[in-house]
Order: structure tokens, then sequence, then C-alpha cells
């Protein structure tokens, strides 16, 4: 019968053919997902180099504000 090789060719094919229409609309996702990828890291890049060597971009921020109570009444 067929061995493995030819099922996988086999399937391939398949599947590309039942996926000709949604292909274009993959591959524009996969290519705005690649430029946010990107500009996120240049913006990451960027704000290590404004804060003069500050903590690194894994680091957690603190972000200073007031501090405020809960109301926990129900």
């Amino acid at each position: 019968m067929f061995g493995i090789g030819e099922l996988t060719i086999l399937l391939l094919v398949i599947v590309a053919v039942l996926a000709v229409k949604r292909l274009p609309d993959l591959v524009r996702s996969a290519g705005k997902a690649a430029r946010i990828l990107k500009s996120e890291k240049q913006a990451l890049k960027d704000e290590g180099r404004s804060e003069g060597g500050g903590p690194s971009p894994s680091a957690p921020r603190v972000i200073r504000g007031e501090t405020t109570e809960r109301d926990t009444t129900p």
C-alpha cells in the first residue's frame, strides 16, 4: 500500500487544496503578528535606552500613584 512518505504528501496536498481560500488571510495575519512583535521589541529596546541603563525590560515596572481603601460593604 502506501508508505508514511506518500501519506504525508497526500495529506499536505489535501490540506493545501482545502485551505486555498483561507491561505491569504492566514499569511496576512502572520505578517501582521510579525510586524507587531517587531515593533514591540523595538519599543522595549528604546525604553531601555531612554531609562539610562535602568532595570532590564524583563523586570517588573512600579507605577507610583495614590493608595485608596476598598469599600468592602455589600
